[in-house]
């Protein structure tokens, strides 16, 4: 929704070159489908190769964590992992756009995770829902939310210079600033929001 709000919305209409997680391609037609439409495996090599040719690259920081919290938990954004997105900002000097987007998290309200199911299917977690897995493969219906995508001021990097990687405390900081950046407007964005499905 990011790259098609990009697409759509922005003058220049790039293409936004998200970075996807390696659990992706063992889901059948789903990585050839991510190739087809210029997204790249996520690797701290790729990462920095398309910022250095200046593409637009889209990461989630939050990683796994992210995607696999409970509907309690919504909008309370995870810890982000390790800084690897700061380090490639920081070695190619790119700005990072903070972006919150609100209505996603409430398209499949998850109200627990099975390990056993996650351990089956080689996954990082399996959701249970309240329509999965009760009435099976109608249960991967999302519901019709609303969504609403912000862009953020950017966070430069240029002024630091690539050899700024290796001062884990720059790093850990920006990372923090970057992530208290995207949640504060998260929460600005819920308090204008009137409902889940018109926004």
């Amino acid at each position: 929704m990011v790259a098609t709000a990009i697409k759509n919305e922005h003058p220049s209409q790039r293409l936004v070159r998200t970075l996807y997680s390696s659990m992706f391609p063992r889901i059948p037609f789903i990585s050839a489908l991510l190739m087809k439409l210029g997204q790249v495996l996520a690797n701290e090599e790729n990462g920095v190769r398309l910022l250095e040719q200046e593409q637009l690259v889209s990461v989630f920081p939050e990683g796994y964590k992210g995607i696999g919290k409970t509907f309690k938990d919504r909008y309370r954004l995870a810890r982000f992992g390790r800084g690897g997105f700061v380090e490639m900002a920081l070695k190619t000097g790119a700005p990072m756009i903070p972006v919150a987007i609100v209505g996603a998290e409430e398209t499949y309200i998850s109200l627990a995770n099975s390990r056993t199911l996650a351990n089956v299917f080689a996954v990082p977690f399996f959701p249970i829902t309240p329509t999965f897995p009760w009435f099976g493969f109608l249960g991967f219906v999302p519901l019709p939310t609303k969504w609403t995508i912000d862009f953020g001021t950017p966070v430069p990097t240029q002024g630091y210079g690539p050899e700024a990687v290796n001062n884990q405390l720059l790093v850990s900081q920006l990372s923090d600033e970057v992530r208290n950046f995207i949640q504060t407007m998260i929460y600005s964005r819920l308090t204008k929001r009137r409902s889940i499905f018109f926004g």
